[in-house]
């Protein structure tokens, strides 16, 4: 089988032809288009601009797909050998997700085949099963993004709840906010990575919090206004002092999230971990959680390619393939939905 995914959830309008077949996912064409450059001048996403790029992006990126493995696009012409369509319908920026679910809805009614509207955190948690088969099961999935901080427990590829979530930011967004306090530019995830390197994640006490709280839910607020507070008292940073700051915010945070994630493991004895997001990128993280279950018996660790970290449309397809008919719509039916959460 033949799939077209889509996602448009935020800033990448990303576009993917995918080989579905003999239970694994295989990509046969892939390509994103980053709206990094504009929304750097703004210091973050600004909705309507993101929407206008998609717009003007997203049919041109499809025919380059196409075209990249010999085929021909035309929405009005005849029928490409695709068989389903998938497509991010939420959550995630409405005037983003309206444009990614009306090209697949009118593509889907054209071509006349099958529409898929995946919720983009579970596209996520399949990130890391691109080009590979199902882990086993029972899975716990630690998914780590700028709008999300999540831990879902998986009974099997179609069966998933949420067991712990940030009260209020996401990890993804305390890099950024951090970052930009510091004077990086954005996306302001990858400076901090990328400065921690020369830092010492000892240098400065952040707070860890809710690190000793027996739930499986996250906070960042506390840490976000922590960060701010040191960088308010300093009179001066210098690049050793800025390369500190990163090292031991980011360790903060890292801490916060093997700890949960530990905690849920030792609780409820999953045979697979599953990491997914953009901000499962950060080598501090990966490390991290390579150190704590890397070697754990009767754990298989799972960590995605770091190209399926950001917003991707493989992700997406996947996460299709493999729920079967979870997400299974029509063109007729299928809404953009920004609160459309894992329960």
């Amino acid at each position: 089988m033949k799939l077209l995914a889509i996602e448009t959830s935020c800033d990448d309008t990303a576009i993917a032809i995918l080989d579905c077949s003999r239970g694994r996912v295989r990509v046969l064409a892939e390509m994103t288009a980053s709206q990094i450059p504009i929304h750097r001048r703004y210091g973050g996403v600004v909705p309507e601009v993101a929407a206008r790029a998609h717009a003007q992006t997203i049919v041109p990126l499809i025919t380059e797909v196409f075209e990249s493995i010999g085929l021909k696009f035309s929405s009005t012409g005849k029928k490409p050998p695709i068989d389903a369509i998938a497509v991010t319908c939420g959550p995630g920026l409405v005037t983003s997700l309206w444009v990614g679910v009306t090209t697949a809805k009118t593509l889907a009614w054209q071509w006349g085949v099958p529409l898929y509207g995946v919720n983009h955190m579970v596209g996520h948690i399949f990130s890391s099963l691109v080009e590979r088969s199902l882990p086993k099961f029972p899975a716990l999935a630690l998914i780590v993004s700028g709008g999300h901080t999540e831990l879902v427990w998986m009974k099997n590829e179609r069966s998933w709840k949420k067991i712990g979530s940030t009260r209020d930011d996401a990890a993804g967004e305390a890099f950024d906010k951090f970052a930009k306090l510091l004077g990086l530019p954005y996306p302001g995830g990858p400076e901090i990575s990328r400065f921690a390197l020369k830092g010492n994640a000892q240098a400065i006490e952040f707070p860890r919090p809710m690190i000793r709280e027996e739930s499986f839910d996250f906070s960042f607020a506390g840490l976000k206004t922590s960060g701010r507070m040191w960088i308010e008292r300093q009179q001066k940073i210098t690049p050793n002092m800025r390369a500190d700051a990163c090292a031991s915010y980011q360790q903060a945070i890292v801490d916060v999230l093997i700890s949960k994630t530990k905690r849920a493991a030792e609780k409820l004895h999953p045979k697979t971990i599953i990491l997914g997001g953009g901000v499962a990128a950060n080598d501090a993280l990966r490390d991290a959680l390579k150190k704590q279950f890397g070697s754990a018996p009767g754990i298989e660790l799972i960590i995605p390619e770091k190209r399926f970290t950001t917003d991707n449309a493989a992700m997406i397809g996947a996460a299709a393939f493999f729920t079967g008919t979870k997400f299974k719509t029509s063109w007729r039916s299928l809404v953009a939905n920004p609160a459309f959460e894992i329960q």
